[in-house]
């Protein structure tokens, strides 16, 4: 590698770098100054408030990463044009293309590094710091869907409870059909039925088991009856961030088995997944679009391509936005609603830098 691509490295690193140091911070007062009476009402611990801002950290960078390099580059890339230094560089004979090369470079170590992020590091603390949120700063708020829950548990047998309560662990107007087929051999029903912690069995009150034969339906009833069924109602009401507290290959069977009981959030979980791979993706994308709108001078120099970049971020985040609402609240595909604005500023990005060629 020559000193041209050594330069432009150290500068596209440092820059990120150094713009993440900047913003992190101001994330971390702007949550804290919202959140004070909020952890000074609940009497947090002081140690639990600063693992909590660890896990804000990580969770902040992997959130607003993609937006932080891209105004890095148009920062030192600006500062570049400005300083003639890309003129030099071109006039020296390199072209477009090879001067882009330590850009390249650049974004393949920030993509693995945002990859690693996204696969293991970000779903490692993420249960730690929705925990904290949801307890502290949303005041216990329901984290799980515990409405008229219906799921299939097995190949022969669904279950339906028309209310869970977490905390007691305890469901109401419980429902467990078995099937044979598509004939139903035995349905079991109770008003309440109760994990019992110590013994790790069921109590179904009142337990009312129908066993349906071809000559007659035989009613076997009990006023309470413990018995061992083949789930945990907790596993049957994940969290709602449950998605973000897996790791890749974790995430992946989370998702074969919740389309197996049917879930309702399928779509949710998918985008989740595939968010895995397209934000770290997207590094390529944006870096090619911030050289292109700022290797050049302009009237107005490095603000003037400051408030492109600053356009273009949000219209990134915006389409993220509404493609991803559009796959969570119908059904849209979550890969389309992914990819979406990747494939939209990738075209951008060729359209731009065949223009910065010339």
């Amino acid at each position: 590698m020559k000193i041209l691509d050594w330069y432009i490295l150290k500068r596209y690193l440092i820059s990120f770098l150094i713009m993440l140091i900047m913003f992190v911070p101001i994330g971390i007062i702007i949550n804290l100054s919202e959140k004070v009476d909020n952890l000074t009402e609940n009497k947090v611990p002081l140690d639990e408030i600063l693992y909590f801002y660890v896990n804000f950290v990580i969770h902040f960078a992997n959130l607003l990463f993609p937006i932080l390099l891209f105004l890095s580059v148009i920062w030192f890339t600006s500062k570049l044009a400005n300083n003639s230094e890309i003129i030099a560089f071109l006039s020296s004979g390199v072209s477009f293309m090879r001067f882009l090369r330590p850009y390249f470079f650049g974004a393949t170590i920030v993509f693995l590094i945002a990859l690693s992020f996204s696969m293991y590091i970000y779903p490692n603390s993420s249960e730690d710091y929705n925990t904290f949120y949801y307890k502290y700063l949303k005041n216990n708020k329901s984290v799980r869907d515990t409405k008229d829950i219906y799921r299939q548990i097995n190949d022969n047998e669904y279950i339906y409870a028309s209310s869970y309560s977490p905390k007691n662990q305890t469901a109401y107007n419980f429902t467990l059909e078995h099937f044979e087929g598509e004939r139903m051999t035995y349905k079991i029903t109770a008003n309440q039925i109760k994990f019992n912690q110590d013994s790790l069995n069921y109590t179904l009150k009142p337990y009312i088991k129908r066993t349906i034969t071809e000559r007659e339906d035989i009613i076997t009833k009990e006023a309470s009856f413990d018995t061992i069924l083949p789930f945990e109602l907790d596993e049957l009401t994940p969290t709602i961030y449950a998605a973000e507290t897996k790791n890749y290959f974790e995430l992946l069977d989370f998702i074969e088995e919740e389309k197996r009981r049917g879930s309702p959030y399928i779509n949710l979980y998918m985008i989740d997944l595939y968010k895995r791979w397209s934000v770290p993706v997207s590094t390529f994308i944006l870096t090619i679009i911030a050289v292109a709108v700022s290797s050049f001078k302009k009237r107005g120099g490095m603000g003037v391509n400051l408030a492109i970049g600053i356009v273009i971020a949000f219209g990134y985040v915006f389409l993220d936005k509404v493609f991803g609402v559009f796959a969570e609240k119908s059904n849209f595909s979550p890969i389309i609603a992914v990819w979406a604005s990747n494939v939209i500023f990738g075209i951008l990005a060729i359209f731009l830098l065949q223009k910065a060629k010339r």
